[in-house]
């Protein structure tokens, strides 16, 4: 995405909350130079693929609370999160990087499996469910959003928008659907977790149909929801923050949580993750302690990235219903992680990539 006016006020609703947060963090840090452990580094750097708009302010309220310089590394919208963890597969021997702030499961859980995280277990992580944690703490999960189906309110009633993605090869919407290129972002998180739930011949069964039907495949999700806001599709499929943003620029777009009474709807949170071997690993645990924190799950939710706390009692975002309201999709992120390679291998024949 690109920058908006939103940002100012986020980065001053930022500072607002940070003499809380930045009081918080400077006990925590008292006291910990008082114990002669974790002092932490004058700077830290992380890698980020969740939207440069939404992650920037929440990293510089940090560097203004804590005096710790924050160099942080974004990806593009077209190789969300995957140009990263690449970039962190080839410096695996020599990292660079101190933190993986990642916006979906899958690229983290690669990334676990080819050893280039280290565990931690963050004291902030307390109130977090523990599917959203890794066993070994390898990874931490926070502040989620959802796959949706977009549509053009212009173009489709409430009652006639697809309500299950498999909903989407209905001849009705032939040549009407749009996705992003599912072998980056969460585009390929949401195929990983059709192939987990599905099985492999029922999906790819499905993506010859989306095929068949002469679905759209454009570079990102934000292009999925111009799309529809234009009438070039009439639905497709994005990610909440994407659909939330054209909502609150009135353009003629709704969403659909979909398959909430079937196989559930597709969950994604932020992952947070130390890196092995962390040029910097003292401050990277404070920045991931920060990170954990109720007040990013607050500001998160009431930015335009609409993201669903994770914790009780955390104030949700308008426009997104909390996830005690639908039934969220059953998924072991780690198995959907083994299998996106290979389901990347599967889709380009399928799909013409």
């Amino acid at each position: 995405m690109t920058r908006n006016p939103y940002v100012e006020v986020l980065i001053a609703f930022t500072l607002g909350v940070g003499l809380l947060v930045g009081a918080c963090t400077g006990r925590q840090t008292s006291q910990n130079n008082e114990s002669g452990a974790r002092a932490p580094s004058g700077e830290v750097t992380i890698y980020v693929s969740t939207d440069r708009v939404f992650s920037e302010p929440i990293l510089r309220n940090y560097e203004l609370n804590t005096g710790t310089k924050v160099n942080a590394v974004y990806d593009t919208e077209e190789t969300k999160s995957t140009g990263l963890a690449n970039r962190l597969l080839a410096e695996k021997n020599n990292p660079q990087a101190d933190v993986f702030w990642s916006n979906e499961p899958v690229r983290t859980l690669v990334l676990k499996k080819r050893g280039v995280l280290a565990p931690y277990k963050s004291s902030s992580a307390v109130g977090i469910p523990a599917v959203f944690k890794d066993p070994g703490d390898y990874w931490t999960g926070f502040s989620a959003r959802s796959r949706v189906i977009v549509y053009n309110t212009k173009l489709v009633k409430p009652e006639e928008a697809p309500k299950s993605v498999l909903d989407l090869t209905d001849p009705k919407w032939k040549g009407q659907v749009a996705i992003a290129d599912p072998r980056f972002g969460t585009t390929s998180f949401h195929v990983a977790a059709l192939y987990a739930e599905l099985g492999d011949e029922r999906a790819d069964e499905f993506f010859r149909k989306l095929k068949a039907n002469d679905v759209k495949i454009v570079a990102a999700n934000s292009v999925v929801r111009d799309m529809v806001a234009r009438g070039e599709a009439k639905v497709g499929l994005t990610d909440t923050d994407d659909v939330n943003v054209a909502i609150e620029d009135k353009q003629p777009v709704a969403m659909v949580f979909p398959d909430r009474e079937g196989m559930g709807v597709p969950l994604m949170p932020n992952m947070v993750s130390l890196i092995a071997g962390a040029p910097h690993s003292e401050a990277a645990k404070l920045l991931i302690d920060y990170l954990l924190s109720s007040e990013v799950e607050l500001m998160l939710a009431q930015s335009e990235a609409v993201q669903i706390p994770l914790r009780v009692g955390v104030e949700g975002p308008k426009n997104i219903p909390p996830i005690s309201s639908f039934k969220p999709m059953t998924l072991d992120y780690g198995k959907a992680a083994d299998r996106v390679e290979d389901v990347t291998r599967r889709l380009q024949p399928i799909l013409g990539l």
